[in-house]
C-alpha cells in the first residue's frame, strides 16, 4: 500500500488513464509497453486475475477435484488484500519491483509531475534502492494478521533458546541436551513440574507475537531476594502488551534448567 501511494504521488492523468479506475495498473501496462520486465508483470497479473475470476465461477463442489489433478495447484488463493495490491505485490514476489520502479524514475517526465514523489532527484532514487532488500527475499510464505495462531509452539520456543525445563517432554524424539546445560528429569514433584510451566511461559513471552513486544533485555542482572542471602543473577526484561507494560526477572538458573538445591 506504502509503494502504490508513492506510485500515485501527482501521476499525469495521461499516464494514469483518464477512465481506469485502477491507476497502478494504467501505469504498469503503460511501462509495460517500453520495458520488457513489466512486461511480463503485466501478463502474469493477468493470468493471476483470471485464474480469480475462474474461481469465483466455480462452483463450489468442483474446485478441490479441479484443484487436486490440476498442474497449477501451487497457485495460492489470493486474499482480498492481495488482490487489491496485486500488481505491487506481484512484482516484489517476482523480485522486479525495484527495477520497475527504477525505470519508472529514470523515466519519470513521461509519467509524472514536476512535484511528484518520484520526480524528485533524491527521493526517486531512495525509493527505488529501499526495495531491493524486499525484492531479494524469497516469499515462500506469507503470514497475514489472521494467522497468528501459526506462531511457535512454547515447546519449540524453549528449544530454540536452548531454555530446557526440569523434564522433557514424554514424546520429544531426540534427548539431546543443549551445550552447555545439564539437563535433570523430574521426580514427579509438583514444585519442579510448575517450574518447568513457569521456564516454558516465560520463553513463550520472549516471543515478538500480537500480544506483548519485548522491549528490553539484559542478562545477569543481580537481584537480592533477602538481606541474608547472595545476589543471584537473571534475566531482566521489558515487556509492552496493548493495556501495560510488565517488568519480569527469571533467574538463570531456572532458565537453564539447573535448580540444583537451592530454594
Amino acid at each position: 500500500g506504502v509503494v502504490e501511494a508513492c506510485l500515485l504521488h501527482m501521476l499525469k492523468r495521461r499516464a494514469a488513464g483518464f477512465l481506469r479506475t485502477d491507476k497502478v495498473a494504467a501505469l504498469f501496462t503503460k511501462v509495460g509497453k517500453t520495458y520488457a520486465i513489466a512486461g511480463d508483470i503485466c501478463k502474469k497479473v493477468q493470468e493471476l486475475q483470471q485464474q480469480v475470476e475462474g474461481r469465483k465461477n466455480q462452483p463450489n463442489g468442483q474446485e478441490p477435484l479441479k484443484r487436486q489433478g490440476s498442474t497449477t495447484s501451487r497457485t495460492p488463493v489470493l486474499t482480498p488484500q492481495a488482490i487489491k495490491h496485486i500488481w505491487v505485490r506481484t512484482a516484489l514476489i517476482e523480485k522486479v519491483l525495484d527495477k520497475i520502479v527504477q525505470y519508472i524514475v529514470d523515466n519519470c517526465s513521461k509519467y509524472y509531475e514536476k512535484e511528484a514523489l518520484l520526480a524528485d532527484p533524491v527521493c526517486g532514487p531512495i525509493l527505488a534502492s529501499l526495495l531491493v532488500g524486499p525484492c531479494a527475499l524469497e516469499y515462500t510464505k506469507l503470514k497475514t494478521a489472521d494467522r497468528y495462531w501459526t506462531d511457535p509452539s512454547a515447546d519449540e520456543l524453549v528449544q530454540r533458546h536452548r531454555i530446557h525445563g526440569v523434564h522433557g517432554r514424554q514424546d520429544s524424539p531426540s534427548k539431546r541436551p543443549a551445550l552447555g546445560i545439564r539437563k535433570r528429569h523430574s521426580s514427579g514433584s509438583t514444585s519442579e513440574d510448575r517450574f518447568a510451566a513457569s521456564a516454558r511461559e516465560y520463553v513463550e513471552s520472549l516471543h515478538q507475537n500480537s500480544r506483548t513486544h519485548l522491549l528490553y533485555g539484559k542478562n545477569n542482572v543481580l537481584v537480592q531476594p533477602k538481606d541474608d542471602l547472595e545476589a543471584i543473577p537473571g534475566y531482566l526484561s521489558l515487556h509492552q502488551s496493548a493495556d501495560s507494560l510488565t517488568l519480569k526477572w527469571t533467574p538463570n538458573q531456572l532458565m537453564n534448567g539447573t535448580l540444583g538445591d537451592s530454594e
